[in-house]
């Protein structure tokens, strides 16, 4: 797999971790995925709309094929037809942007939040002092992001909170400033979770490296 940061960027979100961790008490793990899912419907979707588009041209345009030998028209029109239909299937999977086009919002919110809350099973996030740690998860495909409060601090990062939270980093995940975008996530929760006089909470439970992974 690419890596998605450079290696200043991975020094500067690591340092940010730590800071947040030393800041707050807490124990945060970011984490970056391309896609959530497979999205196999998504090119038969295409497909179909291809399809469909290239049968309607030809019968807006009347093209004179019936004055074809009827075996060469019929093949013409089919070639045409699922050729339009192909064409379009290959895009989404060559070009993201498109395949985003059919897919609805429901559907990539539950496969986001599937995926982090598998995550955060796999790495062993609750297994925190005081159940205190928080997955950041980024989807890249999806465009969205998911933050995971263990029950310690679930009172704490309310939904309304974490909308806040997401919210400040939509705009530079969709500008595909991905470190920047989870940079500014830990700090809006930093501003949440901080509490006054000494910070009790010192240990470094979790690993302060940013979690990469190509997704399903």
């Amino acid at each position: 797999m690419k890596p998605l940061f450079s290696d200043t960027e991975h020094r500067r979100l690591e340092a940010a971790v730590a800071a947040m961790e030393k800041k707050t008490g807490t124990q945060i793990v970011p984490a970056v995925v391309k896609r959530s899912d497979s999205y196999a419907e998504l090119p038969w979707i295409a497909f179909a709309l291809g399809a469909g588009l290239a049968g309607l041209l030809l019968v807006l345009l009347d093209l004179p094929l019936s004055d074809w030998n009827p075996r060469v028209s019929m093949l013409l029109i089919s070639a045409v037809i699922l050729g339009a239909g192909a064409f379009f299937g290959l895009l989404t999977v060559i070009v993201p942007p498109f395949a985003r086009l059919f897919l609805a919002r429901s559907r990539a919110d539950l496969e986001v939040r599937q995926y982090a809350a598998t995550l955060f099973l796999e790495r062993e996030l609750f297994a925190t002092k005081q159940r205190r740690g928080i997955l950041l998860l980024v989807s890249i495909f999806e465009r969205e992001v998911v933050i995971l409060p263990d029950t310690g601090l679930a009172s704490r990062l309310s939904a309304p909170v974490l909308e806040g939270v997401i919210g400040s980093m939509t705009p530079l995940l969709k500008k595909k400033r991905i470190a920047d975008a989870l940079d500014t996530g830990m700090k809006e929760l930093s501003s949440v979770l901080v509490t006054s006089g000494k910070n009790t909470h010192t240990d470094n439970e979790l690993p302060d490296r940013i979690i990469e992974e190509e997704g399903v």
